[in-house]
């Protein structure tokens, strides 16, 4: 009898967190600007069915994956979204994007659709807090360009920004990565590539206006890059988190890196309150 009953309570126990635990949705949502459905995935967390709004944070995948790729690799953001009390959004920035509208062809069009129709979407159907406060965007690699990028002008959406391995120089590299498909070639078009390159767009922040948390692996070879974007940061009297690792890019180090931004994020949102 006490076994039944030690046994019934540990069940009715592992329900309650499987019931209670983040849940993760894969969601269709339609971009007007490129005129097609694209897949997000949407982690709610814990206790997500309280009459209580969440902050959210988007995050960004890197050149050659896919929407599912934080969730599938990382499956610990799901933990950290329980932990952190957060919405985690991870939005599909079909393969190459570099999360631009690019000049070169009307069916890339990633910063509407991130900036603007993704984030409207998900205020609509979720239980979000509605404001700049209690949004933060971030990622790896392209997705950490994309993430200050996007933050960068988008300073009215988001509160914070967040890069891992960030390609954060595309001029740096102008034959890699389907760039020059979203942009044209460098050599014929470089003030496209000025006006969409992170560390040309320094000069539209302010002090203090958004919260940005930078890193990058010593062995990494986007680290000169990063290092580079730090100086002129600094140059510009822009405070923000900067932090160097051993590592290189590589899941191993963004397995790593994610659990310090989303602390970063949380202590942002807490601050905002």
């Amino acid at each position: 009898m006490k076994i039944r009953l030690f046994l019934t309570g540990l069940l009715t126990f592992i329900g309650c967190q499987l019931v209670h635990a983040a849940q993760v949705d894969t969601v269709l949502t339609y971009s007007a600007a490129m005129k097609k459905n694209i897949k997000a995935v949407v982690i709610t967390p814990q206790g997500y069915e309280n009459n209580k709004n969440f902050p959210t944070v988007y995050l960004l995948h890197g050149a050659g994956d896919a929407y599912s790729g934080w969730v599938n690799k990382v499956p610990a953001i799901k933990k950290y979204a329980d932990d952190f009390q957060m919405i985690i959004v991870c939005p599909d920035g079909n393969v190459t994007s570099w999360y631009f509208d690019s000049q070169e062809d009307a069916a890339w069009k990633y910063e509407t659709y991130v900036a603007t129709e993704l984030v409207n979407f998900v205020d609509q159907k979720y239980k979000t807090l509605k404001d700049r406060k209690g949004r933060a965007i971030a990622g790896l690699s392209m997705g950490g360009h994309g993430a200050l990028y996007l933050s960068f002008k988008h300073q009215d959406v988001f509160g914070a920004a967040g890069s891992m391995s960030g390609g954060v120089d595309i001029k740096s590299f102008p034959l890699n990565w389907d760039i020059a498909k979203r942009l044209g070639p460098m050599d014929k078009y470089p003030e496209r590539w000025k006006a969409n390159s992170v560390i040309d767009l320094i000069y539209l922040l302010v002090p203090n206006r958004l919260a940005l948390n930078i890193d990058c692996g010593k062995e990494d070879f986007f680290y000169e890059v990063n290092m580079k974007l730090h100086e002129q940061l600094q140059y510009s009297n822009i405070p923000h988190d900067f932090t160097i690792r051993p590592g290189a890019h590589n899941w191993d180090y963004w397995k790593n890196a994610i659990g310090f931004q989303l602390m970063f994020f949380s202590n942002f949102f807490n601050k905002a309150k």
